[in-house]
C-alpha cells in the first residue's frame, strides 16, 4: 500500500472519529466502567470478630466499626471515598541577564633590524614597507537577557476512591469528574498516593500531601477541538526545520 493511500486512510479514521459529535454534545463515561467501581465491588475480605458464633447475631454489639457513632470515617480501606481538595496558587518570576565585550589591537613594523628592513624594501612590491608590517583589530560583543512569568491558579473538590492499599500502609487514589455544558465536556483527573495519617477529620485531604500527584483539568468537545491546530499543521510543525 502507498504511503498517499496509508496517510488518506488515517485522515478518514480521525473524521470519523470527529463525526460522532456533530450535533450531539460528547458522551459521558459510564460510572461503571472506572477503576473506582472496581475497587467498591471487589474490596478486600473481612473477616467478623464474632465468625462462627451464632449468638453474635443477636447481639447489641456489631463487631463491625463502620457502623459506630464514635468511630473513624476516614478512608483505610480499598473502596472507601475521601475528598481531594485542590487550591493552586502558583506564582514564578525569573528574570537574568548577561553581557560580555572584548576588544583587542594588535600592531608590528620594524623600521630597523640591523639593515635587513633597508635592504629588502626596494625589492618589495610598490607600496609594501616594513614600517607596516601588520596592523589587526578585533572587537566582539554581546548581550543576552531573559524573562519567565507563570501564574497558575485552580481550586477544584473531587471525590478519590481508594483503589489499593501498598504493603507499607500507604493508600493508591483515583478520582475522575466529568461535567457537561452544552457541547462542552469537562474532565478532572487526579491520582496519586497518600497516607491515612495526612487524612484529615472531614475525611478530606490536600493536594499538597499526595506523592505522585497526576492532577489534569481538561474537556473535549466543540470549543476544545476548535482551538486544537488541525492535525495538517500539527504534522507540518513536527516535519519543517523552519
Amino acid at each position: 500500500m502507498k504511503p498517499t493511500y496509508l496517510l488518506c486512510l488515517a485522515l478518514a479514521l480521525a473524521a470519523c472519529g470527529r463525526a460522532q459529535n456533530i450535533g450531539q454534545p460528547p458522551k459521558l463515561t459510564s460510572p461503571r466502567q472506572t477503576a473506582e467501581f472496581v475497587a467498591m465491588t471487589n474490596p478486600p475480605l473481612e473477616i467478623p470478630v464474632d465468625s462462627g458464633r451464632p449468638e453474635a447475631a443477636a447481639s447489641l454489639w456489631a463487631g463491625a466499626t463502620t457502623s459506630s457513632l464514635i468511630s473513624d470515617r476516614r478512608a483505610s480501606t480499598r473502596g472507601d471515598i475521601l475528598t481531594v481538595v485542590i487550591q493552586i496558587d502558583d506564582k514564578a518570576e525569573i528574570s537574568n541577564s548577561s553581557g560580555r565585550s572584548r576588544s583587542a589591537n594588535d600592531k608590528l613594523s620594524m623600521p630597523n633590524m640591523v639593515g635587513i628592513p633597508q635592504r629588502l624594501s626596494p625589492k618589495l612590491p610598490e607600496g609594501a614597507s616594513f614600517d607596516d608590517l601588520a596592523d589587526a583589530s578585533s572587537s566582539s560583543n554581546y548581550k543576552g537577557s531573559g524573562n519567565i512569568s507563570r501564574r497558575d491558579k485552580l481550586t477544584l473538590r473531587v471525590a478519590a476512591t481508594v483503589i489499593d492499599m501498598l504493603p507499607n500502609g500507604t493508600l493508591q487514589i483515583s478520582g475522575t469528574q466529568e461535567v457537561r455544558v452544552n457541547f462542552e465536556l469537562r474532565e478532572l483527573t487526579v491520582s496519586g498516593f497518600v497516607r491515612p495519617g495526612d487524612i484529615d477529620r472531614n475525611n478530606e485531604i490536600a493536594y499538597d500531601r499526595i506523592a505522585g500527584a497526576r492532577i489534569s483539568y481538561g474537556g473535549r468537545g466543540q470549543i476544545t477541538d476548535v482551538q486544537q491546530p488541525r492535525y495538517g499543521q500539527q504534522i507540518a510543525d513536527i516535519l519543517l526545520p523552519y
